[in-house]
């Protein structure tokens, strides 16, 4: 047997399949032969790959989903949500260009990821948060706040903001709340959760992508108090 270099969520994760050229000459066993992929499995840090044998690959079993994987999900969704609600207000009250922008782009990835979360709970026969169409806020959660989640007096707050002053204060409000998907994702992964692929593959994509618009956001906000009168 095999013994892994790495954790199995790593292998998981790397293992690639490299087809090889067919062969130029000799008879089918050759060309058999020389059609079977190889399967290379990377090292520890600091250490080479190795090519196992599609048998020892059939050891590495894809772990299953744990519950907190399915809380994961289901907090994230309350956690986007929220997110399309307040870029639901940029439209009317932004005084800037850069904003709105970065507000649709967040409309279209979250609105994605979203699906994708509800797909991945269906699929697994677990509870999928209902997502209201209005104000994409969800209905009927008793859920206390996920991490950097407003208050429903801050949203009020921000419904009440206009121009420049809203743009600083969705800015820094969205920063807190990307910041806490952040903190859900590595909760997620102290508490045993995200070594199932898919689970695993979403939380790392979710991680990237918020990283991205905190930056952006940053730079928005630099921007904004260099402008001032």
């Amino acid at each position: 047997m095999l013994v892994p270099q790495i954790s199995r969520r790593g292998v998981l994760a790397a293992v690639a399949l490299v087809a090889l050229l067919p062969s130029c000459g000799g008879g089918d066993d050759d060309r058999a032969a020389d059609t079977a992929p190889n399967i290379v499995q990377p090292g520890a840090p600091g250490q080479g790959s190795r090519t196992i044998s599609a048998d020892e690959l059939s050891e590495f079993e894809a772990p299953p989903f744990v519950k907190a994987d399915v809380s994961f999900m289901q907090g994230m969704i309350h956690h986007h949500a929220q997110a399309l609600r307040m870029t639901a207000l940029v439209a009317k009250r932004s005084a800037g260009t850069g904003l709105p922008l970065l507000a649709e782009r967040m409309d279209i990835s979250q609105e994605s990821e979203i699906e994708q979360m509800k797909r991945w709970l269906r699929q697994r026969r677990q509870r999928v948060p209902a997502v209201g169409s209005s104000h994409h806020h969800v209905h009927g959660s008793t859920e206390a706040l996920m991490p950097g989640m407003l208050r429903e007096d801050e949203l009020r707050r921000l419904e009440r903001a206009r121009g420049r002053a809203f743009d600083t204060l969705f800015l820094r409000f969205m920063i807190r709340h990307h910041q806490g998907a952040l903190t859900m994702v590595r909760r997620l992964y102290d508490s045993g959760g995200g070594a199932e692929p898919e689970a695993d593959a979403f939380a790392r994509h979710v991680e990237a992508d918020q990283r991205v618009e905190i930056a952006r956001m940053q730079e928005l906000l630099a921007e904004s108090r260099q402008a001032r009168p």
